[in-house]
């Protein structure tokens, strides 16, 4: 079992930066993909982001290419969704993620994640 507590939501500008924080408790949190999805009202939830620690390789979708980081510290057992570059339209709840995957299996459904914080709100108003 993992546990997930994400923080580091808020209120921000077009154009500012936010922080996500994904604090995971449990079995070794290397061993684990790390995503952040996100739902804005009315949406399906939709994969943002993810990181696999080994090899060491990233997924993000399109929209946020360039502007999101993913990362992750694993001495500290957390992992981090560095936002650049708001938009209105990144506008959602965002959740943390984790799984365990076969390489180079990466499924985007919600459903094949099994462990899920709890949600942190981001807005960026225009």
């Amino acid at each position: 079992q993992v546990q997930l507590v994400e923080s580091g939501g808020g209120l921000v500008q077009a154009g500012g930066s936010l922080r996500l924080s994904c604090a995971a408790s449990g079995r070794t949190f290397s061993s684990y993909v790390m995503g952040w999805f996100r739902q804005a009202p009315g949406k399906e939830r939709e994969l943002v982001a993810a990181h696999r620690w080994t090899p060491g390789t990233t997924y993000y979708t399109d929209s946020v290419k360039g502007r999101f980081i993913i990362s992750r510290d694993n001495a500290k057992n957390t992992g981090y969704l560095q936002m650049n570059s708001l938009k209105p339209e990144d506008t959602a709840v965002y959740y943390c993620t984790a799984a365990l995957f076969a390489p180079g299996e990466l499924p985007n459904e919600p459903v094949y994640w099994p462990y899920w914080g709890q949600g942190t709100q981001v807005t960026v108003s225009s």
